[in-house]
């Protein structure tokens, strides 16, 4: 271990290639036949819009570095354009991969009674009949083509617009010798449904709109013939420049580069794999587009139109049926949440337990008038969020309410902006973050005047208050009034509406001020009990890890022989089985029917873990560039159940993948007897826990589920 150099760029996987590993993952679930059918296409659609996402930001970003003659390597050692050259190859074999995998999903589908007719030429003559009057009549008069000649110039194609491009020869003229083709478009309306179902006697038969577009496309040119048409997407740069030091006001600036977003650089060009070389041609020089950025494709283009064939009724069977969330023991329908969280600290495990209670302690305050201010950050909510209304209602009621709306929430920029307007209408007080941060942290206040004097009450989460998607991912949460967090949650309003840090915080560690310091203090501490021969130990969850001086103190911590699991669902810049240098580190990745979004750090501390929940993962963005808030859990049985919850999930032999020393996941396959899946386990706990209240020996504590 003498004189290693654990920050040596070899030692490290390129984030975005660890990105991809990541979307791969969740397509071994698409191929996975173990899985009900329907949710094997979701899957695949997951993948689709995971993939359009990282094109419009992360391809963006390193394209943006290129122009910009940006040089400086990544964690592993590559500079933007040798970053691209290694992603380029991969992403073409992926697509490949998604496809042949859709291919085997349609015709799946196909045996269980549901057709997904892939050609126009495929339909029969009742079918045809009915395509071309439901084009007449309710396709057709939505429709603009149009057509490029000299006093028409190419159309703006908006990001993510799926289209339909097509070459025509004037009438009586041999297209073979006519040198003056002309070439149009047609915008697939997004304001249709995409999925056009056929009549049918026999299961049930559907089609793509932008198939019966293209069978009649010769009906919007009637003094042209249709020489050759095919469909196509494009990908735009939708990575915001926004510079808020020089933004006047930043909610109009952001306005403004949403609309922008649509016009960006095309980055990405998908077409129908055997498109006329000619249209291919025109399409490639219009757009200014590189060969490498340019997708033929065997199949149909965007698939994330299979999550409305998942929604299609009539098919119950294929699909995965996750139970309701259970109510949380200690805090019952009806019931006084200020008086139960009195009772003593009390952990949320969500999906498995209601989101419902985190509504209700805003609800209950913004009605309670002994409560006198509401602050609370909000980053991503719901479209129709009743924690939204509810602090509306607040300061409706007079109370103070201060709500930090975070605009910059990539791609919930206009939802937050629509909240941030109508929360000003009703008497908020709404802050947009600190210049230059994005403000991540998970934090709710409620001050309270009671018998004894002020009260703080608190909300701190892993997740975001959004309603919505706490019933699809897993994150944990804390309700407490103990007055040291209550001090600190002061502390950070009063920070993020604009006064200085204070001299001292008690629990909450906050970035980026401090809170990868203390991480790297805690991760140094294991490391010098093991070289002392003491008792360590390191456990952690998170969405990603790519922070090079986080990496770099686990490997000097794994080199001293501490053991260190890790559970990382997306990004894993971190290598295993290196000698003498992560030896001691196995990563594992689950992917199942919740998205694993809590962050979980256990540190043994010779026999005496420390336990912490963050709303941050162990990114460079995360540490440094963003407000986000680490919290401990002190409450010993409140410790306890957080260790078992992580620990079930490192036992988890259904959906979890082990990170190879080569960057390859592995899925290991166990007998159906043997199969664990933690968040089914979690599912069955969570309702024992209601079941069984004559076990629950202390009723202002959530028992270790172990226990019950």
């Amino acid at each position: 271990m003498i004189n290693m150099d654990f920050t040596n760029t070899k030692y490290y996987t390129n984030r975005e290639l660890s990105w991809v590993r990541f979307n791969e993952r969740v397509l071994s679930e698409a191929k996975d036949k173990e899985i009900e059918l329907f949710e094997r296409l979701k899957f695949l659609s997951i993948t689709a819009s995971n993939l359009d996402e990282f094109f419009m930001v992360r391809v963006a970003s390193l394209k943006d570095m290129v122009h910009a003659g940006y040089t400086k390597k990544d964690i592993a050692g590559l500079k933007p354009e040798g970053q691209l050259e290694l992603l380029y190859p991969v992403l073409h074999d992926f697509v490949k991969d998604q496809y042949l995998t859709y291919h085997k999903l349609a015709a799946e589908c196909s045996k269980q009674g549901l057709k997904m007719v892939e050609r126009h030429e495929d339909m029969n003559a009742e079918e045809a009949e009915y395509a071309d009057r439901y084009f007449a009549d309710s396709v057709y008069p939505v429709l603009t083509p149009m057509a490029v000649d000299s006093s028409r110039p190419f159309p703006l194609i908006k990001n993510k617009s799926l289209n339909i491009c097509a070459l025509l020869a004037k009438k009586g003229k041999d297209p073979k010798k006519d040198k003056n083709l002309v070439f149009a478009a047609v915008q697939v309306p997004s304001v249709l449904p995409r999925l056009v179902q056929l009549p049918s006697k026999e299961g049930r038969r559907v089609i793509r709109l932008e198939e019966v577009i293209e069978r009649n496309i010769d009906k919007l040119f009637l003094n042209y013939d249709l020489v050759s048409a095919s469909p196509f997407q494009i990908m735009r740069n939708a990575d915001l420049p926004i510079e808020e030091e020089e933004a006047e006001d930043l909610l109009k600036e952001i306005e403004k580069q949403i609309k922008r977003r649509q016009w960006g650089e095309v980055i990405r060009l998908e077409t129908e794999k055997g498109i006329d070389k000619r249209l291919l041609k025109i399409l490639k020089q219009e757009l200014a587009i590189n060969e490498e950025d340019i997708y033929e494709i065997d199949g149909p283009l965007d698939l994330t139109f299979l999550m409305k064939i998942y929604g299609l009724d009539g098919f119950e069977k294929f699909k995965h049926r996750s139970p309701e969330p259970c109510a949380v023991p200690r805090l019952p329908a009806g019931c006084d949440v200020f008086a139960a969280i009195r009772e003593g600290d009390i952990l949320l495990h969500h999906p498995y337990q209601s989101f419902t209670p985190v509504v209700e302690f805003i609800k209950q305050a913004a009605s309670d008038p002994d409560v006198l201010a509401i602050k609370q950050t909000l980053y991503r909510v719901s479209g129709n969020s009743p924690i939204v209304r509810a602090l509306a209602e607040a300061a409706e009621n007079g109370k103070q309410v201060s709500v930090l709306v975070e605009l910059k929430a990539r791609f919930d920029e206009e939802n937050n902006i629509g909240w941030a307007r109508m929360l000003e209408k009703s008497g908020c007080h709404v802050i947009y973050g600190l210049v230059g941060l994005k403000t991540h942290c998970k934090i709710a206040l409620v001050v309270r005047r009671e018998e004894d004097g002020i009260r703080r009450y608190v909300h701190l989460g892993t997740g975001n208050y959004n309603d919505a998607t706490a019933r699809l991912y897993t994150d944990m949460g804390l309700l407490t009034c103990a007055e040291p967090v209550g001090e600190d949650a002061t502390a950070v309003f009063n920070m993020l509406s604009g006064y200085s840090e204070p001299l001292q915080w008690n629990r909450l560690s906050l970035a980026p001020l401090w809170l990868k310091k203390r991480l790297l203090r805690l991760i140094k501490r294991e490391t010098q009990a093991a070289k002392a021969g003491r008792q360590s130990g390191i456990k952690a969850k998170m969405n990603s890890l790519c922070d090079p001086d986080v990496i770099a103190a686990l490997y000097e911590a794994s080199a001293a022989g501490v053991q260190i699991d890790l559970l990382v669902r997306g990004i894993c810049s971190l290598k295993t089985g290196i000698p003498g240098v992560s030896d001691n580190i196995r990563v594992y990745s689950i992917v199942g029917n919740y998205l694993e979004h809590s962050r979980i750090f256990i540190f043994e501390n010779d026999c005496n873990p420390e336990v912490y929940l963050a709303s941050a993962d162990w990114m460079p963005r995360n540490l440094e560039r963003r407000v986000e808030i680490m919290f401990p859990i002190e409450d010993a049985v409140l410790k306890e159940t957080v260790i078992h919850i992580l620990t079930e999930q490192f036992k988890d032999t259904a959906k979890k993948h082990v990170l190879m020393p080569d960057g390859s996941y592995k899925k290991k396959r166990v007998s159906k007897e043997n199969r664990f899946s933690c968040q089914i386990s979690f599912e069955q706990e969570a309702a024992d826990l209601l079941e069984k209240p004559d076990q629950l020996k202390d009723s202002r504590r959530f028992i270790p589920m172990e226990k019950i």
